[in-house]
């Protein structure tokens, strides 16, 4: 008996992993739309904006409960975050109990909460004691929604910057900073233990910004035309900087959790408008590569990257609305896929939206580029508020491959002892 009761506990646990991995695979476009302004319409009002562009998924880079309570009984599912100002606090299990509670099960089953995420951009701040929460923080959030039997439909991880690498080029030799490395590893086995994906937020953009002369714009935006360029150490080619900073990640994770852990791109897009010393951030730059990114994907053009060619690419491009209190340069404002009036920044062929009512501003039309760095909520939370997220149709990546059929023969075998 004793020995059944452990199986039934490990394929339990399998079953759980393969679940997770397989909802955080599921097709799908999600938005995420961020609160960094003064002239945003309410929740309410943003409900039929996401089903007007056929959204399934939002995310938030908090757990407003107005945003959580407007969407209920929409069926979009759902990734709160806990924001980095309260990591330090979750180090105490039953705080995390309460947070859990408190910003996932009270709003469940009405708002489908499908994720949580435990800060941002953690370990680029470099700080101590910032660094030294977050994985403690993981375990108990996760530990509370094991307690609280949501672990079935509510995963846990982290989203990074893509200032973990040490080096990034050529992809193959994608190596995580050394001060870095032990932390990683830790943060790693958690995913892999817990089937939730491993999250970088992914900006060509910079790299062409900070070397224009050097970047090929075409390359950055999908649009290469030729071979694409070599990687001398694999032998593979790329034709687009962004499959490039994955598989760099990939190789950086190693053999040990490069085919146990996926990679997801949670934050990635280009601005619509920007200063005069920020090179490339036009409209027509923004229409061409979020287009051509969502075009690559909806056509099932290729399924993965080169390294991991039959991986689904989660991607997650941002953002929702232009943001007028977002502090730095004038295109931290201008990520936008819309106008705080519901108005495309500029089209990418979505069914036209009907304009939606500003209520929480008295000036609608305020300039984007008007803004002040006394935002709202703090920009070291984030460093982008919103995306659509897209993934591809069909196969899965091998390490979560026939995830459905692989959990419905597990159950089978439950069901048999």
């Amino acid at each position: 008996m004793k020995v059944m009761a452990h199986t039934c506990g490990v394929l339990s646990k399998l079953i759980t992993l393969l679940l997770l991995q397989l909802l955080s695979g599921a097709d799908s476009l999600g938005i995420n739309y961020g609160q960094i302004a003064n002239n945003l319409p309410l929740p309410n009002k943003v409900v039929g904006l996401v089903k007007g562009i056929g959204a399934t998924k939002v995310k938030l880079y908090d757990a407003d409960p107005k945003v959580l309570k407007a969407f209920a009984k929409s069926e979009i599912q759902f990734t709160v975050s806990l924001r980095n100002e309260d990591m330090a606090e979750m180090r105490d299990a039953k705080a995390a109990m309460d947070w859990v509670k408190k910003n996932v099960q009270s709003h469940l089953p009405d708002t489908n909460i499908t994720c949580i995420l435990i800060g941002n951009e953690v370990l680029t701040f470099n700080d101590t004691a910032l660094t030294s929460s977050l994985l403690p923080a993981m375990q108990n959030i996760h530990a509370a929604v094991v307690a609280l039997q949501l672990d079935t439909q509510v995963g846990v991880t982290t989203a990074h910057n893509l200032g973990i690498l040490q080096t990034s080029y050529p992809p193959s030799a994608g190596a995580f900073r050394p001060d870095l490395g032990g932390c990683l590893t830790q943060i790693l086995n958690f995913n892999s233990k817990t089937g939730s994906p491993f999250l970088i937020n992914a900006y060509p953009y910079f790299a062409y910004k900070a070397s224009p002369r050097q970047v090929s714009l075409d390359y950055v935006l999908f649009q290469s035309t030729g071979q694409g360029l070599l990687d001398p150490g694999s032998g593979l080619r790329y034709d687009n900087m962004l499959h490039a900073q994955v598989d760099a990640v990939y190789a950086a994770m190693g053999p040990t959790f490069n085919k146990r852990v996926a990679v997801q791109v949670s934050e990635t897009g280009w601005p619509s408008k920007g200063d005069q010393d920020e090179a490339g951030a036009t409209a027509e730059n923004a229409l061409k590569y979020n287009g051509n990114l969502i075009k690559l994907v909806k056509q099932g053009q290729r399924k993965g990257t080169p390294m991991r060619p039959n991986c689904d690419l989660n991607i997650f491009i941002f953002a929702l609305f232009n943001e007028n209190l977002k502090p730095g340069p004038s295109s931290e404002r201008n990520y936008g896929l819309f106008k705080p009036d519901g108005t495309p920044a500029y089209s990418l062929g979505f069914p036209t939206i009907q304009a939606v009512a500003n209520s929480t501003a008295p000036d609608a039309d305020t300039d984007t580029d008007a803004a002040t760095a006394t935002s709202p909520t703090s920009a070291s939370s984030s460093s982008s508020t919103g995306y659509l997220s897209i993934s591809f149709a069909t196969e899965r990546c091998p390490f979560g491959g026939l995830l459905l059929i692989s959990s419905l023969l597990l159950i089978k075998v439950l069901l048999l002892l």
